[in-house]
């Protein structure tokens, strides 16, 4: 039987990426005290506030078709909350709402690139940035984020990049897995560079309400010369502590939008209408579980370096944002991968290999901030019986 192209194109990044998570997952159902530090999910609960909010839209019987663009209430909302957040106008003919950052990204790469493309995207990048851009049929090319240059995507090395068939630059600030904001220089540089050759921005930015005390995050559609050419996206998963909601939206020029209504009224017909007024709540106020995660993600990313940075050739990059720290594994002669592995079996602590997120972060460990601060410190203690492990071996 013959299968569709894209098919083949994303056979290889099924689930290799995920694969030592998938063996702790293993692990765990076997009765081992597995401590997992690989995803990102955020460590309260929704808000019942927000969890009322859905029973009131279902007691009022808000369960019938929506449309391709999303409930007027909701996009109402965004448009109130971006034109606040950025000091100009920003119509509801600009917003689209979608099932979350994800299927955000997967719509907006549709409707701007296309085979023959190429996107350009910072190496780290999140484990399924490769998967969208490679649906489309554009190629990655990626540019690689310097641990000495605090990860950030700098306009030189993008300069370096650009062909006559580049498209796009794909950002993502506050960045997964490096914990890295882009500053408003940085997104002049990038964006002049976008002017230059005619390219699309996408950021994706659903750390936004993620950020650490003295950080400050900037948008590229805070910068009113570049919103004809920069798409954003982001959904409430990780600022209301709510991924399994599945509710997010892009913003972009109205033009955009009108061309990808079709498109997305073919793949969904509209999200739903109880989530929708969910997220219209949500949107419309701060959220009352952001700034204790800041709190808490950036106290472990600080117990995390004290405990392991320089132990044994150790080093640990703390994030400014976001929900993971990063550890540098390379002074112990081990790949990311076969590190992560063997901290699994003979520890019982999971991690995400560098390798899982690009080439340039190879020898690299994520670790989520997310479990309580007792396992962070238990965690701690185990790389560090680990890392003795692998000196005594050698």
């Amino acid at each position: 039987m013959k299968y569709a192209s894209v098919t083949e194109r994303l056979a290889h990044l099924a689930g290799a990426k995920w694969a030592v998570h998938a063996r702790a997952r293993e692990l765990k159902a076997e009765g081992r005290p597995i401590i997992e530090l690989t995803i990102g999910e955020p460590d309260v609960p929704t808000p019942d506030t927000l969890k009322a909010a859905i029973t009131r839209a279902l007691d009022a019987d808000r369960t019938g078709y929506s449309n391709g663009r999303g409930e007027p209430g909701l996009l109402g909302a965004l448009a109130r909350r971006y034109s606040a957040r950025l000091g100009r106008p920003i119509g509801a003919d600009r917003i689209m709402c979608l099932p979350g950052t994800q299927t955000s990204l997967y719509a907006v790469l549709m409707g701007l690139v296309e085979a023959g493309d190429e996107v350009i995207v910072g190496d780290p990048m999140y484990a399924t940035y490769e998967g969208l851009i490679a649906a489309t049929g554009a190629k990655v090319v990626p540019v690689a984020l310097r641990a000495e240059r605090g990860f950030r995507i700098h306009a030189e090395d993008i300069r370096a990049r650009i062909t006559p068939r580049t498209r796009m630059i794909f950002l993502n600030s506050p960045h997964n897995p490096t914990g890295a904001i882009l500053t408003r220089e940085d997104l002049a540089a990038i964006g002049a560079l976008a002017q230059a050759h005619d390219l699309w921005i996408l950021c994706d930015e659903v750390y936004e309400d993620l950020v650490f005390p003295g950080a400050t995050f900037t948008s590229p559609l805070s910068m009113p010369h570049l919103e004809d050419r920069t798409v954003v996206v982001c959904s409430i998963s990780k600022s209301h502590a709510a991924p399994g909601f599945r509710s997010g939206w892009c913003v972009g020029p109205a033009e955009f939008i009108a061309r990808l209504l079709p498109l997305s009224e073919t793949m969904l017909f509209g999200n739903q209408p109880f989530i929708a007024d969910m997220t219209a709540l949500a949107v419309s106020a701060p959220s009352p579980v952001a700034a204790g995660m800041c709190e808490r993600f950036s106290r472990r990313a600080g117990l995390i370096a004290e405990r392991l940075h320089g132990v044994a050739g150790l080093a640990v990059h703390r994030p400014e944002a976001g929900m993971f720290a990063l550890l540098d594994v390379r002074a112990t002669g081990l790949s990311g991968e076969a590190f992560a592995l063997g901290l699994l079996e003979r520890h019982g602590v999971a991690t995400m290999p560098g390798e899982s997120f690009g080439a340039a972060l190879g020898g690299w460990l994520r670790l989520a901030l997310t479990p309580p601060d007792a396992a962070i410190a238990e965690a701690c203690d185990r790389i560090e019986a680990f890392v003795r492990d692998l000196k005594e071996a050698a």
